[in-house]
């Protein structure tokens, strides 16, 4: 036993070097954590479901491999409207999400970015403290804000704004705000992180040659942070676009998101092949923000030569 694990550690000192086993360490954690489950859910996505178990894609007979695709998932998903009001409805959802975070984070990100250095660690850790409460702790707090009688009705009602309560739990207005909540700090950082590295001659020069205020920040700031912008929206918008806790805790029974659909598949319905199919397609929707990003990247790093 120690001579073969001798020989295999010299086979290995052979051909492997310490320099390709760090750069493997990622290979092999991406391929064990990201490939082998997306393969596996691309398998039974293209299998048949029988009763309670998904069935073989691989029979033999007679010294024959068969191998049997069934598309019909992908299929059905194609002509039942629910799956595609559902697709439709969540990247709505997600694009909304993605676009409020923009317009509350930029400027915000631009003042912390312009602060004096020693006032932005603390601005920082104001960003950051709500991460240090449970997630569903912060979401289940919104519901005791947004019901009937809670602090945002009693408020307006206290103050003689409005008479009858608003009906803002499980509406779309309640996913909304949830949404921005959660995923607010995910465009603000990488925002930030931009903005903070931004040359300020460029700024000086625009309005030493009289662009006003205005366009300095739309032909010199915005540009220049388009990097941040797109890292920041693809924070946001992949996650929204398959979140699951806030519409089902806020968005009440009538919201339309993939991951309520997934969950119904799998867990209520039963049904892993179409469950598989709806994570594919969801999953390819994710993967086009991520193909843009990076084409954005190599035509960046192509210019700079």
């Amino acid at each position: 036993m120690i001579t073969k694990l001798t020989d295999m550690y010299s086979y290995l000192r052979r051909y492997i070097n310490g320099r390709q086993l760090v750069i493997g360490v990622p290979y092999f954690w991406f391929v064990m954590l990201a490939l082998v489950p997306l393969l596996i859910i691309l398998k039974i996505s293209l299998s048949e479901m029988e009763t309670t178990e998904v069935s073989s894609m691989f029979t033999t007979s007679d010294g024959w491999l068969t191998i049997k695709l069934n598309f019909s998932n992908y299929l059905f998903l194609g002509t039942d409207p629910l799956y595609f009001d559902t697709f439709v409805s969540s990247i709505k959802y997600a694009l909304a999400t993605t676009l409020i975070c923009l317009a509350i984070a930029y400027p915000f990100s631009y003042f912390m970015a312009r602060s004096p250095a020693h006032l932005q660690p603390m601005l920082l850790m104001l960003i950051m403290l709500p991460f240090w409460t449970s997630f569903l702790i912060r979401i289940y707090a919104w519901k005791t804000l947004l019901v009937n009688d809670g602090v945002f009705n009693n408020v307006l009602m206290g103050l003689g704004i409005i008479h009858t309560p608003f009906q803002i739990m499980n509406t779309s207005t309640s996913l909304m705000i949830g949404m921005v909540y959660s995923y607010l700090p995910f465009m603000i950082l990488p925002l930030y992180a931009n903005l903070s590295k931004l040359d300020v001659r460029y700024l000086e020069a625009a309005a030493d040659l009289g662009a006003s205020p205005f366009k300095t920040f739309w032909l010199i700031t915005v540009p220049l942070s388009k990097a941040g912008i797109i890292a920041g929206s693809m924070l946001v918008f992949i996650p929204a676009l398959g979140e699951y806790v806030i519409p089902e805790l806020l968005g009440g029974s009538d919201t339309l998101m993939i991951g309520r659909v997934l969950w119904d598949e799998f867990f209520s319905n039963n049904d892993w092949a179409m469950a598989s199919a709806v994570a594919v397609v969801m999953i390819l929707l994710i993967l086009l923000p991520m193909a843009i990003f990076n084409k954005y990247q190599a035509d960046q790093t192509e210019a700079k030569g």
